[in-house]
């Protein structure tokens, strides 16, 4: 593979031809993503299902299609979003015309995480290509199949100097932060989301941090106990909990833990069989460090429900009761197929209980009661979550995703997506057939009360 910053250069240059900035450029960029995807999509599942177990229709629907999704919403919206936006102009500013200027800001570079390996590379990249980037593209290291299989499905696609897939681990994620890119978009955890902003600061590069944290499921005893077990158990076990939205604990008003449990209990068989393990559509955990991890956290636990595991890196979905907010599973964001159960009496000890962590990704709560849902949406520090469902508000390009505080900054997704990869200039294009003289000294008596007159 060719030198980094050689790589950098080439695309740096390529952005300065203005190549990527008009529309039909986008558009023809957009389209043969979508075309390579389409013509790619078996051996992407299947390369999905080597790293981490994925089923093809868990693979489309949870990857491949909302990446088709994104790039559909761009196609439709590109030439509206690309378009400069007259403003209003103040009075005092006669005669002119303002308006804002979307600018691709150049160079992007994009690196994701494992966990979701297509669609958290290629959702933004069709974001910084919709805005006219280039783009330099460092998937996860561990889920090597699909980091693979995006090479080359790249490098049939476009020239390298619009965009180009660098694999490897440590060192190639070391020598990327080293160089001065326009922005950089990272998902991941917190620990190397703190390096990346270290090493963005030093060239003062903008960043889009996409990270993690405990994400809390609220569910209280006016909720609709069967549909929110059925819906608690998809999102928390999808992808075997690998995924940075998944509820990461369950609090329950103590007087309906019970009878939650059991439809919980119930939910799991239907969507899993009564041996998951046996269960050839369901995953496993990407590798042997990870797994050994999630052992660690459910040893001398109570298992209500699961528990087992195999030497497949599968481990069967895990229900614990008995947990304190000191347990090693509550020290932790889990990011696998195991649910701790606290309980509260009011709604107040629940937020409280949230409040001792850091600020989550995503909050879910489970009630038919208007003003528990909006106390806790309005109290709680999180970038988004859903009322009576689970993390399907990451699933629309009709609004951003993303985190604030520890679990975050900057949002993707639609227009918001557009809007991360584009700097918009604000300008005031000033007619020269009149000059208006009172903004110039000697500021007289007459010229200081014109002015006042109009700017108050």
């Amino acid at each position: 593979m060719r030198d980094i910053k050689e790589i950098l250069d080439c695309q740096k240059a390529y952005f300065k031809t203005g190549a990527t900035r008009s529309i039909a450029a986008r558009e023809s960029a957009l389209e043969s993503l979508k075309n390579k995807i389409r013509s790619m999509e078996y051996e992407i599942l299947e390369a999905l299902k080597q790293d981490l177990g994925k089923s093809a229709p868990e693979g489309y629907m949870s990857e491949v299609g909302m990446v088709l999704e994104e790039i559909s919403y761009m196609q439709k919206h590109l030439k509206g979003l690309a378009k400069e936006k007259r403003v209003k102009t103040p009075l005092v500013q006669f005669h002119s015309k303002s308006y804002v200027k979307p600018c691709p800001y150049g160079t992007v570079l994009i690196m994701s995480p494992w966990n979701y390996p297509f669609l958290l590379t290629m959702a933004p990249l069709v974001d910084a290509l919709a805005a006219g980037n280039t783009a330099i593209l460092k998937p996860g290291n561990a889920s090597a199949h699909t980091s693979r299989i995006m090479a080359r499905l790249v490098e049939k696609t476009f020239s390298p100097q619009l965009v180009t897939v660098v694999e490897g681990g440590r060192e190639a994620n070391s020598l990327l932060l080293e160089q001065k890119f326009d922005y950089i978009f990272f998902t991941g955890g917190k620990t190397v989301g703190r390096l990346v902003m270290e090493k963005a600061a030093r060239h003062l590069t903008p960043v889009s941090l996409e990270l993690g944290g405990k994400s809390p499921c609220v569910v209280d005893e006016t909720a609709n106990l069967p549909l929110a077990a059925k819906r608690i158990v998809f999102g928390k076990f999808l992808n075997l909990g690998q995924t940075c939205v998944a509820p990461d604990y369950l609090l329950v008003q103590r007087n309906v833990k019970d009878e939650l449990l059991a439809h919980i209990e119930k939910a799991i068989r239907i969507q899993f069989g009564t041996v998951p393990l046996a269960n050839s559509d369901y995953g496993n955990i990407i590798n042997e460090k990870h797994f050994q991890r999630l052992i660690g956290l459910i040893q001398g636990q109570t298992a209500r429900i699961g528990g087992k595991y195999d030497d497949c890196r599968r481990m069967e979905p895990t229900v614990l009761t008995d947990v304190t907010m000191e347990s090693p599973v509550m020290q932790e964001e889990i990011f696998g197929p195991v649910l701790p159960v606290l309980e509260f009496d009011d709604i107040e000890e629940a937020i409280k209980m949230i409040e001792k962590h850091p600020t989550p990704l995503a909050l879910y709560v489970f009630t038919q009661n208007k003003s528990v849902k909006e106390k806790l949406t309005e109290e709680i520090a999180f970038g988004g979550g859903c009322i009576n469902d689970t993390i399907i508000h990451l699933a629309s390009t009709s609004m951003g995703f993303g985190g604030v505080g520890e679990s975050g900054m900057g949002a993707y997704h639609g227009k918001t997506g557009f809007d991360t990869f584009t700097h918009y200039k604000s300008l005031v294009d000033k007619k020269t057939w009149i000059d208006l003289p009172f903004r110039y000294a000697p500021y007289t008596r007459w010229k200081t009360k014109i002015v006042r007159a109009f700017i108050k």
